[in-house]
């Protein structure tokens, strides 16, 4: 009896502190949409690109469909049809509204939306605070993965606003008050080596990693070189005024089809004006900054930019060896930049973390030993384990606590409106 008392004491005090980390992950979701006019919530820009308010409104669903209808005896949803709208891809769940089309989604409207997130706020703390000892480990995990699934959707949140403002002639500007960029000249890149061995790579212990991330493995990793910062952007640019773009020896077959389909000549977000370059920033266009880490690029970009600096991506194993015993600090959504920066001059390497996601050489694929989450959760990410890259690091939008030396992030070779760039390596 004094163990189990104990235990319950112990999970009531987690609850207790998952109760406040909810507050604050569901109160900074609404914070960054403070800046946004009513017209922009409703807008899809593209295919990948999903209306903000579709965003406050799919976070909301996730804890109603798979903690508050579960666990919250006599539960009532506010609206049950927002089961169909706001399901994004769990099919065993019930069946999602077509992705392509979330922007012809006039109705609920953006009011309708906050009160769907006041209703299911109220449902969740009533529950937390009320929870019987039997349900609060599973609750407890299902609310951590909810935070962090809502993390995830701040980052796409100011991935896609600043995507839907981009289509905009006029050039508008998310917010005019983010903070500037220092002024500082990106350091000269250096090349730090790692010895070859069998090496422990993915996630251990009992805090909290996702599915994909598990389990925690050996391998073998070849003695390799890292660079110690990221591409710049002056560096992309020498890549461009030599003709990259137009140089097929350097791309991958499927890269070389895209941009030719695509007429891509530059990052996105890169602007030619006479002789030089602008670049759109969710602060307004702005002076290309030649030492700032470039960003967005497709892996297909990162792929032949690499070639062309005969070099290669790092395989992910190489990434998170390099990792392991570097501080997790860096250009986060904190830091209120909101663009990549250049970072000066230090020791060692150098933004491994924020700035830019860095794409690997590395597939997205199951580890040694992977195992899904059991029931509708297991779609969260294991069935998009084809066809998809992986990143590692975060960016200049992702929130500070929500990165690992063990976070992988993966896109299609060709998506490149995340915030993405790249690190080089090379062989010994």
């Amino acid at each position: 009896m004094p163990n189990r008392a104990r235990r319950t004491d112990t999970s009531l005090a987690e609850l207790e502190h998952l109760l406040g980390r909810y507050h604050r992950v569901r109160a900074a979701t609404e914070r960054l949409c403070e800046p946004l006019e009513r017209e922009d919530y409703v807008i899809q820009s593209m295919p990948d690109v999903s209306p903000p308010k579709w965003h406050l409104a799919h976070v909301t669903w996730f804890f109603e469909a798979f903690i508050l209808q579960p666990f919250l005896p006599g539960y009532r949803p506010l609206d049950a049809r927002y089961d169909h709208l706001f399901n994004s891809y769990y099919q065993t769940h019930g069946t999602p509204f077509e992705r392509t089309r979330r922007g012809l989604l006039s109705r609920p409207t953006v009011c309708e939306v906050y009160a769907y997130r006041s209703h299911v706020d109220l449902a969740m703390e009533q529950l937390l605070t009320h929870l019987g000892a039997d349900s609060a480990d599973e609750v407890l995990r299902r609310v951590e993965l909810g935070l962090e699934h809502e993390q995830q959707h701040q980052e796409l949140l100011l991935m896609d606003i600043k995507h839907i403002l981009a289509q905009n002639p006029l050039r508008p500007a998310y917010r005019s008050d983010l903070k500037p960029n220092a002024a500082a000249p990106a350091a000269p890149l250096r090349w730090l080596g790692y010895p070859a061995g069998v090496r422990h790579v993915g996630h251990a212990g009992d805090d909290f990693a996702f599915d994909c991330e598990r389990p925690r493995h050996r391998t073998f990793v070849d003695a390799f070189q890292l660079a110690s910062r990221p591409v710049s952007n002056g560096e992309y640019l020498d890549f461009i005024r030599d003709g990259g773009y137009g140089n097929i020896a350097l791309w991958l077959s499927d890269g070389w089809d895209h941009i030719q389909r695509a007429g891509w000549q530059a990052p996105l977000y890169w602007q030619r004006e006479g002789d030089d370059w602008l670049e759109l920033t969710l602060g307004g266009p702005r002076d290309l900054d030649l030492d700032a880490p470039v960003c967005h690029l497709s892996y297909f970009e990162a792929e032949a930019f690499a070639a062309w600096a005969q070099a290669r991506l790092p395989r992910e194993e190489e990434w998170e060896v390099a990792a392991q015993d570097e501080p997790l600090w860096g250009n986060f959504v904190e830091n209120d930049h909101l663009q990549p920066v250049a970072g000066g001059a230090v020791e060692g390497l150098q933004q491994l973390y924020g700035d830019v996601w860095e794409w690997t050489a590395s597939a997205f694929r199951p580890y040694p030993g992977f195992r899904p989450l059991p029931g509708s959760l297991g779609e969260y990410n294991g069935k998009f384990m084809s066809g998809q890259m992986v990143l590692r690091g975060g960016s200049c939008v992702t929130p500070e606590d929500h990165v690992r030396p063990t976070y992988r992030n993966f896109f299609y070779p060709t998506m490149r409106w995340q915030f993405a760039g790249l690190r080089l390596a090379k062989e010994v």
